[in-house]
């Protein structure tokens, strides 16, 4: 049997940035990570395009944790005593200065996830830290006041565990087992799977618009804003990513066959916009409705949607009826989808569920119910939108484990 002081299950982001910083802390504890998989550090690999999204620039903890669906009150605490800037001083002390991009993401200034990878692996090595690939944890027992595990290569035992395996099944049904609830997994961040003519030539075309789901009766359920991106399968982008990761357990049951309403002008009414469609038509008799975008659409869209409103490419402001301006009115403020499924959003696979938030103690994301059993990254029920805030919860929930770990 391996004896060790600590060992982290779970060779990822949030189990690397644990072991590194427990052993900065402490270093003459014994440290090992064990990883099922052949490779370490997968999700960091393909994160951002493959540039890594390590964290977002926001420096409000309050603000921040406005970005979690799941996890929002409980990060709170967590962020005053490490966030943002502290995770760019961490970077910065080994070597890696990061960037901020216009929407606030930020990656390493050399663009590659692998500069992340190489300063953890480097870090692990530097610190003596033991990196076990291909070793499958397949029970967990306390005895006493140790750990005893039980892996495809053989018996481990340690005084102090952290469970970082992200949404793994196979580790949550062993949580299980030692008493801890577990909120089921449902998808998170998703695009829409939409087959409707008015957007089926318009792949690529990205504009700002305002996105609900609405119910049978026209109820608005959830609501997001922001950038949306019209796909070959249907829409993504960040005001669908929202809604997907807001409404992840309300989609669910549904299938993922609902109703949607795009307003492309935001949060512009019908009533103004028909007035202003009513001015054009005083304004500008002689000009065809086609020819020229209005209300700063992309042209493509702007077209698409006057035809979906029966108003033929040869017609002017003059020719309108007040009924086809109501029509159009609609198409642009109150656009109707049926979605039928969903999407993996990039490789980028994030899950809603994992340990009740309830037994975790968050000044150290220890377990309430079993002594030196922590927690860290996406195997608890938190999750965020896409930006590089599910990282941060990463380095967050690693950094407050290491301290507990070595206190």
């Amino acid at each position: 049997m391996k004896n060790f002081d600590i060992i982290i299950i779970g060779g990822g982001a949030a189990g690397f940035f644990t072991a590194i910083n427990a052993a900065e802390n402490n270093k003459s504890l014994k440290i090992a990570i064990l990883e099922r998989g052949k490779e370490v550090l997968t999700k960091v690999k393909v994160s951002g395009g493959g540039r890594c999204n390590v964290t977002h620039a926001e420096f409000i903890p309050k603000v921040l944790t406005q970005n979690y669906p799941r996890g929002e009150k409980e990060l709170l605490g967590p962020f005053h005593s490490f966030m943002t800037g502290d995770t760019i001083a961490w970077f910065e002390q080994r070597g890696i200065t990061l960037k901020i991009e216009e929407d606030g993401r930020m990656f390493p200034t050399t663009d590659s996830s692998q500069t992340i990878i190489d300063c953890f692996t480097s870090e692990t090595k530097r610190l003596g830290i033991d990196v076990l690939k291909n070793h499958s944890v397949k029970d967990i027992q306390q005895r006493e006041m140790e750990w005893l595990l039980t892996t495809s290569e053989g018996d481990f035992k340690a005084s102090k565990l952290v469970i970082a395996t992200g949404s793994n099944p196979k580790v949550w049904k062993l949580l299980e087992g030692l008493g801890h609830s577990i909120v089921p997994a449902v998808p998170s961040l998703f695009t829409f799977n939409i087959k409707d003519g008015r957007i089926t030539d318009l792949p690529g075309i990205a504009t700002t618009a305002s996105v609900k789901v609405v119910d049978d009766r026209g109820k608005m359920q959830l609501e997001s804003e922001g950038p949306l991106l019209i796909t070959h399968w249907g829409m993504s982008g960040p005001a669908i990513l929202k809604l997907s990761a807001w409404g992840a357990r309300i989609l669910e049951p549904t299938g993922y066959k609902f109703s949607i309403k795009v307003n492309w002008l935001l949060d512009v009414s019908d009533e103004n916009t028909l007035e202003q469609l009513m001015d054009l038509k005083n304004t500008q008799p002689r000009q065809t409705l086609l020819k020229y975008a209005q209300f700063e659409l992309p042209k493509r869209l702007w077209q698409s949607l006057v035809m979906a409103a029966g108003i033929n490419a040869s017609e002017t402001w003059a020719d309108i009826s007040k009924k086809k301006l109501q029509n159009l009115t609609n198409q642009i403020t109150a656009s109707h989808f049926d979605v039928d499924g969903k999407s993996t959003f990039k490789e980028e696979f994030v899950t809603a569920g994992g340990i009740d938030l309830k037994e975790v103690n968050f000044k150290t994301f220890g377990s309430r119910i079993h002594n030196n059993l922590f927690f860290a990254g996406e195997v608890l029920n938190i999750d965020a939108i896409t930006g590089g805030f599910n990282f941060q919860n990463a380095w967050t929930g690693g950094y407050i484990v290491a301290k507990a770990l070595t206190e």
